[in-house]
C-alpha cells in the first residue's frame, strides 16, 4: 500500500487503532480521525514507533458535530490528493437518550449520521483516484433491529431502549452500504459493512456506558477477540483482492455473509440516504 491513502475514523483505541496499525504495517499514510487529540497523537506515536511508519497523521474530527465533520473534511482535503480506503471505524453506545449538538439521537447521529456526512464529503477524492474502497462498522447485532421508523428516528416519540437504538444504527450502516454501493456502482469505488466480532475494548465499557452493556461487556469478555484479531475483517476489506472485486457485501471473521433481510431491503435503503442527506444539509 506505499503511496496510498486511508482514514480511519476512531482510530486511537481498540479496533480502529488495530485497523490503522495495520495499514502502517503495509506502508500506507494513515490519518487516524479523532475527537480526543491527545490520545489520538499517543495512538500515531505508538503506530510509528511499532511499524516503522511514520506516515501517521492526526485529523480532529468530532462525529457528534456536522460543523467538526466538515471542518476535518476540509483540512483532509487541503493536505492530501487522494484517498484510497476511508474506515467508517468510530461508534458508540450509550444507555440513556442524549442528543449531538445538532439535535440528532446521539447513537444514531455519531455511528451512522456523522459517517454520512463524512463519507459524502469524501465522495470526489475517492472517485478522483479510483479503486478504492469505504469500510463502514456495523455489528452483528443489527440482526436484532426491529426496522427503521422513519417518522421517528430520533426517538422523540417512542419510548427510548438503548439496545433498540443502538441496533437501528448498526442497521442503519449496513443499509448505508447497499445504497453507497448502488450510487457509486461503475466508479471503481466499492463499499462494505464490516462485523468485527465481539471485541475486548472499551467500547461497551466506558464512562458513558452503563446497565446491560457494560455487564453484557465483563460477563462476555472472557470469549471477546482481542482488538488486533477484532480488527483482521475490517483489514481484510481494506486490503484484500476479493473485496476489491465486489461492492455492497456484509463480512464477518473475514468472510462474506448474508445480513437480515431488513438490511436488505432497497427501498428503505434509499429512504435512510434521502432522509440522511436532508438531516445533514447535503
Amino acid at each position: 500500500m506505499q503511496g496510498m491513502v486511508c482514514l480511519v475514523t476512531g482510530a486511537n483505541v481498540g479496533v480502529g487503532l488495530e485497523t490503522a496499525r495495520g495499514l502502517a504495517q503495509r506502508g500506507a499514510t494513515v490519518v487516524l480521525a479523532c475527537r480526543d487529540r491527545a490520545k489520538a497523537q499517543a495512538a500515531a506515536e505508538d503506530i510509528r514507533a511499532s511499524t516503522g511508519n511514520q506516515a501517521v497523521e492526526v485529523l480532529d474530527l468530532d462525529l457528534a458535530s456536522l460543523a467538526s465533520v466538515r471542518a476535518a473534511a476540509d483540512r483532509f482535503l487541503a493536505q492530501h490528493d487522494r484517498l484510497d480506503v476511508l474506515v467508517n471505524n468510530a461508534g458508540l453506545i450509550l444507555s440513556g437518550r442524549s442528543e449531538t449538538v445538532d439535535g440528532f439521537e446521539t447513537q444514531l447521529g455519531v455511528n451512522h449520521l456523522g459517517h454520512f456526512l463524512l463519507t459524502n464529503l469524501l465522495l470526489d477524492v475517492l472517485t478522483r483516484r479510483a479503486p478504492a474502497r469505504v469500510v463502514t462498522l456495523s455489528s452483528a447485532g443489527h440482526a436484532l433491529s426491529l426496522g427503521l421508523d422513519f417518522d421517528d428516528l430520533m426517538y422523540t416519540r417512542r419510548r427510548y431502549w438503548d439496545v433498540r437504538v443502538y441496533c437501528d444504527s448498526k442497521l442503519a450502516n449496513v443499509l448505508f452500504t447497499k445504497e453507497l454501493a448502488r450510487r457509486l456502482d461503475g466508479t471503481g469505488v466499492v463499499a462494505h459493512a464490516v462485523h468485527p466480532g465481539v471485541v475486548r475494548s472499551s467500547f461497551a465499557g466506558d464512562g458513558d456506558t452503563t446497565g446491560i452493556f457494560k455487564w453484557g461487556a465483563k460477563l462476555t469478555s472472557w470469549a471477546s477477540l482481542s482488538p488486533a484479531r477484532g480488527a483482521r475483517t475490517s483489514l481484510h476489506v481494506a486490503t484484500s483482492e476479493e473485496a476489491g472485486t465486489c461492492t455492497g457485501a456484509y463480512w464477518a471473521s473475514a468472510r462474506r455473509t448474508t445480513p437480515s433481510r431488513r438490511a436488505r431491503d432497497a427501498e428503505a435503503a434509499q429512504t435512510l440516504w434521502t432522509i440522511s442527506a436532508a438531516l445533514v444539509g447535503l
